[in-house]
């Protein structure tokens, strides 16, 4: 509904008010909601609640309801104070209404081999983000939509990747520091520190939290093999879903351990492949076959979490479903470590020296960027 809408009818009754609005929408506002949103039960402020619901009257009743001037005046039996709403305000937070924020407007793609990383998402040089607040906000928006985005011309410098990143959100530090290098060593303790090419996956699904996104900067980029591999686990997730509805379930509701252990780390978590919101959505994906350590599980429970396992497992191998680049000299890719699973292409460092930095960031820091850069320069949202 358009905040700019008017009020054409207003109907009070003592449980609700129901108010149809000059583009035809209709609204109602059940008492007890409004009653929780007087405005002068919040602080000037900070906009914080004074007043907790059990201090509330527990079935508030409308006695009349006004609309003059841009709002609507709302008395109530039994108490001595009127409530007023703004037309605006009630035209935004109609109960029920489909509001969903920009930045959470969740665009998947499924077929990612059908997809180009240059055309079909977000890819824009670091200065301009750094010079435009309204192509930062674009591309912002796209990144925390598609789970992936691009950023160009970032020098192989020193504090470079820390940089860009102060853009996008804050830096999640971890055992591995606030940055982490990413090129082929002796005896690695992570096989990314190898050159065996990786399937996709999600990075750390033993950490509380799990990292919210990650960026890998190419500091020297292979020429032979080293592909970067992305899939959206949101859709993959749905298409199992779809497909294979009892699978699907398995993987929701059957815990997994997730271990690591290094030198100066022990690392333990327990979490579903695919994780549900509380609507029913697929809020996130974990899926890290190198770090799950033994299920103990029943038998009957075991032979049918494995086969639902093989089965997702067998969507990730599938060509069809991974976007494949190459990360040039200078590019950095920022993605939803929630979402989006990533992998390599096998290559070589003794013919072909490979080096990509990387670091985490805290989800609610990237989408709170977003937001608060919204809010800043008065674009479009909730």
């Amino acid at each position: 509904m358009a905040e700019t809408a008017r009020i054409r009818r207003l109907r009070a009754a003592p449980e609700s008010l129901t108010i149809e609005w000059s583009d035809g929408a209709v609204g109602q506002y059940p008492s007890v909601w409004l009653r929780d949103n007087v405005r002068e039960d919040r602080d000037a402020h900070s906009g914080q609640r004074l007043v907790d619901v059990a201090d509330l009257p527990e079935a508030p009743r409308i006695r009349s309801a006004v609309a003059a001037a841009g709002e609507v005046c709302i008395e109530w039996e039994g108490e001595p104070r009127a409530a007023r709403f703004a037309d605006a305000w009630l035209a935004a937070h109609t109960p029920g209404a489909a509001r969903v924020r920009p930045e959470l407007a969740v665009r998947t793609w499924l077929n990612g081999a059908a997809l180009d990383a240059r055309r079909d998402f977000a890819w824009a040089p670091v200065a301009a983000l750094r010079a435009t607040p309204r192509q930062r906000l674009e591309w912002l928006t796209r990144l925390v939509q598609d789970g992936l985005a691009f950023l160009e011309q970032v020098p192989a410098e020193e504090g470079a990747l820390l940089e860009s990143m102060a853009l996008v959100g804050r830096v999640l530090e971890t055992n591995y520091g606030l940055t982490f290098d990413v090129r082929s060593v002796p005896q690695p303790e992570n096989l990314a520190y190898s050159d065996l090419g990786l399937g996709l996956h999600t990075d750390n699904p033993y950490r509380e939290p799990v990292p919210g996104f990650q960026a890998l900067h190419a500091y020297v980029p292979s020429n032979e093999g080293g592909e970067s591999l992305f899939a959206d686990g949101f859709a993959l997730a749905e298409h199992l879903r779809g497909s294979a509805p009892e699978d699907f379930a398995w993987l929701t509701r059957t815990p997994v351990p997730f271990l690591y252990r290094s030198r100066d780390a022990e690392l333990y978590a327990e979490r579903p492949l695919i994780q549900l919101s509380a609507d029913g959505r697929v809020s996130a994906v974990h899926y890290n076959s190198r770090s799950i350590a033994p299920l103990l599980l029943p038998p009957a429970a075991a032979a049918r979490f494995y086969g639902a396992y093989r089965r997702f497992a067998a969507l990730l191998r599938e060509p069809r479903y991974q976007l494949r680049t190459h990360l040039g000299a200078g590019t950095l890719v920022v993605f939803d470590n929630q979402r989006t699973l990533h992998g390599r292409t096998a290559f070589s460092s003794a013919r072909y020296p490979r080096h990509l930095r990387g670091c985490y960031l805290t989800r609610d820091s990237v989408y709170s960027e977003t937001a608060l850069l919204r809010r800043q320069l008065g674009a479009p949202g909730p």
